[in-house]
């Protein structure tokens, strides 16, 4: 089965992503197709406050499925400045689209240079294989 992996995005082993805005100093953090394939139906989404500060490889908050409950790590340092209040009452919008309407959360005041520490979509797509 072949998923579908954005090239815009940077990915953790852990399979969460990151889309950055360099200009803008931000980045919009989510769960790969895989993962939420992996996972099957989310049933519950736990995310941070916004304002909250998020460490490089740090926890995020949780995720529930039918099959399992999985932790969230971050892929990026920086401040919580949203977070998709959508998925709380909506979960399954991370298994309907992972990279659009099923969103996390977003990141600001990041520091763009930590994408050197995560994979690129070739690096992670030859994670998944």
């Amino acid at each position: 089965m072949s998923f579908e992996i954005p090239e815009d995005c940077y990915y953790l082993e852990t399979h969460e992503w990151a889309r950055i805005d360099e200009q803008a100093g931000t980045a919009r953090v989510g769960i790969s197709e895989f993962a939420q394939d992996e996972l099957g139906d989310i049933v519950f989404v736990e995310l941070p406050e916004p304002d909250e500060e998020i460490d490089q490889d740090g926890e995020l908050g949780v995720v529930e499925s039918i099959k399992a409950v999985s932790d969230l790590y971050s892929p990026l340092s920086g401040t919580v400045a949203t977070v998709n209040e959508a998925v709380f009452d909506e979960p399954e919008r991370l298994n309907d689209d992972p990279y659009g309407d099923g969103w996390l959360l977003e990141l600001d005041e990041i520091d763009a240079s930590e994408s050197d520490a995560l994979l690129t979509a070739e690096e992670y797509e030859q994670q998944i294989e």
